[in-house]
């Protein structure tokens, strides 16, 4: 069958004319890439939208990859170039790599910052070590645990991640490995500590869930049992933002908790946006499940 391809930014300028028969995604990609020389990491096809004209849905991938839906002989589709791309794997090593060197660079580089070295207390040498703890689980977990729903994203969040997460890092390290750093009480470090280990272990339980959801090669979506995913959508993240209260409640830092407020602030639409879904999907007609009603967003029994 003949598929158009037109270019999505205009929705009139024909780019190719492709020849397939029922082609999975990773099929109008390939045929797309034998015709124009685009990489197909950097291909995105729309739907047209039947109503107005101009570009519609986003194609994705079928469950096991099989045929597109909706297409058939004659029907259009359009195109968008996402530019150069990097694999998530990649950015999520790199982003993570640098917050693990901002404690001890900090503790290097006081003399020749602050004018003295700093003779590390407890609650600083407790700080350093799950400060480093996190982000080396957060490595293990990228290369070993995560699941990527897509393989690439745009190569100019390399750049914009790191600079957040190893600019946070070393603000929050700045002020912690510092010579008049003043520990709270052990009972509040202590407290705290426990908070952040408990939360990380709650955190990396979530995600082998998420990773056990489904047999590698499958694609479908399911609904996560288990753990605290009976009570909320997004555990993990419910878990990540306790873990960085705990964190700056244990060191009593200012740019701690902005850096909670703003990690909190970029979770929280993600996970309105795939507790949204999720109920979408699983919306108990035509043999699917039904999502479960009293399931939250982030906080159980609350939000």
């Amino acid at each position: 069958m003949k598929i158009s391809v037109v270019d999505a930014r205009t929705g009139k300028k024909q780019l190719a004319e492709l020849d397939l028969q029922a082609p999975s995604l990773t099929d109008l990609k390939k045929a797309y890439h034998q015709q124009k020389r685009v990489d197909p990491s950097r291909q995105a096809f729309y739907y047209v939208d039947a109503t107005t004209g101009q570009r519609g849905k986003m194609i994705v991938a079928a469950e096991n990859n099989g045929p597109v839906a909706d297409l058939k002989d004659g029907s259009v589709v359009m195109f968008k170039d996402l530019g150069p791309q990097i694999a998530w794997r990649t950015v999520f090593l790199t982003e993570y790599f640098g917050p693990i060197l901002t404690f001890p660079l900090a503790y290097f580089l006081a003399p020749y910052i602050h004018g003295e070295p700093v003779q590390l207390n407890n609650t600083q040498m407790i700080a350093t070590v799950l400060f480093m703890a996190h982000f080396i689980k957060r490595e293990f977990e990228t290369l070993f645990v995560h699941v990527f729903g897509t393989d690439t994203m745009p190569i100019f969040n390399i750049f914009k991640n790191s600079i957040y997460y190893w600019g946070y890092a070393y603000l929050v390290a700045h002020f912690t490995i510092h010579p008049k750093y003043q520990s709270p009480s052990d009972l509040q470090v202590y407290i705290g500590a426990a908070g952040v280990v408990l939360s990380m272990l709650g955190n990396f339980v979530c995600h082998i869930i998420l990773k056990n959801l489904r047999k590698p090669g499958e694609k479908g979506r399911k609904i996560p049992r288990g753990f605290l995913f009976e009570y909320v959508t997004c555990p993990n993240y419910t878990f990540e933002i306790l873990e960085w209260i705990f964190f700056s409640i244990m060191i009593q830092s200012l740019p701690c908790f902005l850096y909670t407020l703003s990690g909190a602030g970029q979770m929280l639409p993600w996970a309105i946006k795939k507790h949204v879904a999720l109920k979408k999907l699983f919306d108990g007609k035509d043999g699917r499940e039904l999502y479960p009603k009293n399931r939250k967003v982030l906080v159980p029994f609350i939000f």
